[in-house]
């Protein structure tokens, strides 16, 4: 019992419930961030996919569970990937050209998640054919075409929505209302990685179909490391920096993977931002150690990201706001102190889960089924999409000139009106 009479479990519990208000977005007085996922309303999005290669297939594999989709429709060129794609979505009718996809009367919207020197075509058809359209990230693997898909979208009077997940992600989400109170404090730098050993070259039967499928190995067809995983770390920050950089130095080479290609296994870059902050972007398919994370540190303190895990650490000089003293703590690198910080935590303890603990996860919550669900709320009530033309646009710029920076080993200026969408 503690000297108010209260048993210390009830104690404990209670304190719990208070932490997970506190780090709720509630807890700062703060919009409930559980409102960007909620379902729309209306009958379920009647939408296509196009693109049924690895990524396509993640897609449709999620968005097959999402109740305000219905995937009546999906298209690729390569028949061994609609059969596999047809035991996905066995409802589905099945193409082989896109330009028939889109003229089918049950296809409201589309999903394009082809390899990005083909997005210009399609999305632009799509558009001309009056559809809603989601196209993966990034827009195009060069600017000049990426700007063309942007002003369409921009223009289009149906929903056009970039596939930059991290937007609608609920834990970045969550942990941007910290950001917007002052958490970080002065922001000082940022720092990214995305390491995995992978080849990213695959075997096909014939050397035409090889040589397609492995577009993201070619300088011709590929945005790079930076462009296919770095655009969304990237794009973060410029969320949560309210900023665009001002220029990049890049760094690329093929350490491992001797094999013909010509786009570098291992990069790194500087992306000079306003008022003298720095964020480092690293990446390799070399190495897999410590995968990948996001990290932002600020005189009073740094905040930590993966893709459904965060923490704040805060600086020993920094100011107490009080519920710190309750909050769940772990050890991250040699940080014992480190906050948890997680999205939803009120629900997961209504739900007698335990926030931050792996059974809590949430399958609704995770970024990509939230992405889809956030599109086809857009389309159903009109509202405007978490990354829109000019987010996706001003996203591939930041990605592709860094690609540029790494490709020359040069440092390379960001003009202000490449931003602009004009």
């Amino acid at each position: 019992m503690t000297d108010a009479g209260i048993d210390r479990r009830e104690f404990l519990k209670g304190a719990a419930a208070t932490v997970a208000l506190l780090m709720s977005a509630e807890g700062l007085g703060l919009a409930d961030v559980a409102a960007t996922g909620t379902a729309p309303a209306g009958p379920a999005v009647k939408t296509g996919v196009i693109g049924l290669g690895q990524w396509g297939k993640e897609i449709l594999s999620k968005i097959s569970t999402v109740p305000s989709v219905q995937v009546t429709a999906i298209c690729d060129t390569y028949e061994n990937y609609l059969t596999r794609a047809a035991k996905i979505a066995p409802n589905a009718k099945t193409f082989s050209d896109y330009k028939q996809l889109l003229a089918s009367p049950d296809v409201e919207a589309v999903i394009i998640a082809t390899p990005p020197h083909q997005h210009k075509e399609i999305v632009l058809a799509a558009i001309q054919a009056d559809k809603h359209v989601y196209c993966e990230a990034p827009l195009a693997s060069n600017i000049e075409d990426a700007k063309a898909i942007a002003l369409a979208g921009q223009s289009s009077k149906k929903i056009f929505q970039a596939g930059l997940q991290g937007r609608t992600n609920p834990l970045y989400e969550h942990i941007s209302k910290f950001v917007k109170s002052g958490a970080l404090g002065t922001p000082a730098e940022a720092y990214a990685q995305w390491n995995k050993k992978l080849n990213w070259k695959r075997m096909a039967p014939t050397p035409e179909r090889e040589k397609e499928i492995n577009w993201k190995i070619f300088k011709q067809t590929s945005p790079g490391l930076v462009g296919e995983v770095g655009i969304h770390s990237l794009d973060l920050a410029s969320w949560y920096l309210k900023a665009l950089p001002v220029s990049v130095t890049g760094f690329g080479s093929i350490i491992n993977w001797n094999d013909g290609r010509d786009v570098p296994d291992t990069v790194q870059c500087v992306l000079e931002y306003p008022g003298g902050i720095r964020m480092v972007f690293m990446a390799s398919l070399v190495n897999s150690f410590s995968n990948t994370y996001t990290l932002f540190q600020g005189s009073d303190s740094a905040l930590l990201m993966r893709e459904n895990r965060g923490w704040m650490i805060k600086e020993a000089d920094s100011a107490l706001i009080g519920w710190e003293v309750y909050a769940r703590k772990e050890t991250v690198f040699d940080e014992s102190g480190a906050i948890c910080m997680i999205a939803d935590a009120t629900k997961i303890l209504k739900a007698g889960k335990e926030p931050g603990k792996d059974d809590s996860v949430d399958p609704t919550r995770e970024p990509l089924y939230v992405a889809f669900e956030s599109f086809a709320k857009s389309v159903r009530d009109g509202s405007k999409p978490a990354a829109g033309a000019l987010e996706g646009y001003q996203a591939a710029v930041v990605a592709l000139k860094a690609n540029e920076a790494i490709l020359s080993g040069t440092k390379v200026a960001y003009d202000p009106s490449l931003f602009e969408l004009k």
